[in-house]
């Protein structure tokens, strides 16, 4: 192996205008990087007030920057977080027991519950710094971003082909071997796709993570969704105007500098054996593989990075399941099992202890009705997302030349934050008198429908071309081939577009239920309605009982019914 390129190799990466492009894009990013971070340093201790927010236009450019530098570190975290929790989850049955409920309930808790609990936990850990306040706006990002990354990574793990796992088994791969080159490969376009749906969801949650209002305490920080807030309670159109503006130019950027190329890149390991007809096309991508700079770098790096595959390797060998006997595994299934009723016990005991002398069973079933409220909602949104977007995402995923018309169209609508969209709502709502108590569900739609329509556009660019040329063959069309081709192909990937929307539909009933323009304030029944007032009074017995009752009805939809769907899918609708 030659850890230096050979002076021939030497001779083709001379540099040209694309290197030069590269290069500069590299220092420009840096510096943009340093000059928004030093923001995140500045001296701040409670109860001090951050600088108020000005709403002079010219200030935008630098609060889109900051929000951007968060969502995109809480994207980094999100990623670090997918990888580690899906794979453990998809390899150990005993885990997956815990950890994939686990998950279920941290889905179901709402952005402000998290807030409630970490933001005086966040500025504790970094005294004296608005680096606290910082880490707790990006973990409120990073918590309505990483549920719906980590369905996907455990779902594309659990139904990666037997052939390819056994192809892996027969090569004696290591552990760290098929994580990178099967299981990665495996599951990158869902990942890709879902990473996307995720980092336009947590716009929708950048004015609650910005502006925080909780335990009767405001913090603000510099940014998009902190001055949308100000906008509104300032009842400022044209701020609003250019905050929307603004937030479309950070979309389009963002889609062209970085999804673009990875939508790009990730063509490549599409899992079929013809050519696909659909081109994923960037201009970027086309400038990054055009330089000479890339390559080098990697040239430079290949020793470092086959050593550190190298050891990870030897540290991660391949080991043959240990052959326990039926009463073995019986006995200790039973320890497993009794260990969870007693947890559970436990839990339900502390819960019942609580109710009893905090709340009082009333207001247990006034919040029970408050939920079914709000579940009638979320189903609602499904149904209706699911007939309209479904055939749209197959529609984009099967046709090159609709995806290139409408693909950017899709990620734009999808990226954009709905809530910025809620002020021009209300005000609609309320000239026209229309209830909020159906307007909500618009509102949730606004931020939650996306789910459906990216899984299913990465459903079906996930159908081989060739299963899809022999359907054509067959003379499958209409209703038999969806029956046949399309709902098995796009299966798996709509259970992941419809249990992440379902759980984003919940968190977005906290900021949809109750809305506002100024002083008028339009209020729905129901269970998001109920966690808003009670975390902006900091009354902490309901704010546990609201996240406690969301995540009672969360869970108890997933285990009935999408986890019902996750084994269908796995057992029957995969390749």
């Amino acid at each position: 192996m030659k850890t230096f390129p050979s002076p021939e190799v030497l001779r083709r990466l001379s540099f040209g205008l694309a290197d030069v492009a590269v290069i500069l894009g590299t220092l420009l990013l840096l510096a943009i990087i340093a000059r928004l971070g030093a923001g995140a340093l500045v001296s701040f201790k409670p109860p001090e007030v951050v600088p108020a927010i000005d709403l002079n236009p010219a200030n935008l450019p630098y609060y889109a920057g900051r929000s951007t530098l968060r969502m995109f570190t809480a994207l980094a975290c999100s990623t670090l977080f997918t990888l580690i929790y899906g794979y453990i989850a998809a390899h150990s049955r005993r885990a997956e027991r815990v950890m994939i409920p686990l998950l279920d309930i941290l889905q179901s808790v709402p952005v402000l519950g998290f807030l409630s609990i970490t933001v005086t936990g966040f500025i504790a850990l970094f005294p004296g710094s608005l680096l606290g306040l910082e880490a707790a706006s990006i973990f409120a990002i990073f918590t309505s971003q990483v549920w719906n990354m980590t369905f996907s990574f455990y779902q594309s793990l659990r139904t990666i082909p037997k052939e390819l796992e056994e192809a892996a088994t027969l090569y004696q791969l290591s552990y760290w071997q098929r994580f990178i080159k099967l299981q990665i490969p495996a599951a990158t376009i869902g990942l890709l796709w879902n990473a996307m749906m995720s980092f336009g969801g947590g716009w929708f949650f950048v004015a609650a993570s910005e502006a925080i209002s909780v335990l009767n305490q405001n913090y603000t920080l510099p940014g998009l969704g902190s001055y949308v807030a100000t906008a509104i309670a300032a009842e400022d159109l044209p701020s609003l105007g250019w905050a929307v503006v603004a937030i479309g130019v950070v979309i389009l950027l963002v889609d062209q500098l970085f999804w673009r190329p990875l939508i790009a890149w990730s063509d490549k390991f599409r899992m079929e054996q013809s050519a696909s007809a659909t081109i994923a096309e960037s201009w970027v991508y086309d400038l990054l593989t055009t330089a000479r700079v890339p390559r080098l770098v990697s040239i430079a790096l290949t020793p470092l990075s086959d050593a550190g595959n190298g050891l990870l390797s030897r540290l991660t060998p391949l080991r043959a399941q240990a052959d326990m006997g039926g009463g073995q595994r019986r006995g200790s299934d039973r320890l497993y099992t009794l260990a969870l009723l007693v947890i559970i016990s436990l839990l339900v005991a502390w819960i019942l202890h609580f109710i009893l002398t905090t709340v009082g069973p009333l207001e247990v079933l006034k919040t029970f009705g408050l939920g079914t409220l709000t579940l009638l909602r979320v189903v609602t949104l499904l149904i209706i997302a699911t007939l309209v977007w479904t055939p749209v995402g197959v529609a984009i995923g099967f046709n090159p030349q609709l995806a290139r018309t409408l693909q950017p169209l899709v990620q734009f609508l999808a990226s954009f934050p709905a809530n910025f969209i809620f002020p021009f709502a209300t005000l609609f709502f309320i000239r026209t008198h229309i209830s909020i108590e159906w307007g909500s569900i618009v509102l949730m739609a606004l931020g939650s429908q996306w789910y459906i329509l990216f899984n299913s556009i990465a459903g079906a660019q996930s159908i081989p071309t060739d299963l899809r040329e022999m359907a054509s063959d067959m003379g499958l069309k209409g209703w038999r081939r969806w029956q046949r081709l399309i709902i098995p192909g796009i299966f798996s990937a709509w259970v992941t577009g419809g249990i992440t929307a379902s759980g984003g539909a919940w968190n977005a009933s906290i900021v949809s239920e109750i809305v506002a323009w100024g002083a008028s304030t339009l209020t729905a029944t129901g269970l998001g309605t109920y966690i808003a007032n009670a975390t902006a009074v900091g009354d902490w017995p309901r704010i546990t009982l609201g996240i406690s009752m969301m995540s009672l009805f969360v869970v108890g939809l997933n285990r009935l019914l999408w986890r019902q769907l996750y084994q269908l899918a796995e057992t029957k609708y995969h390749l």
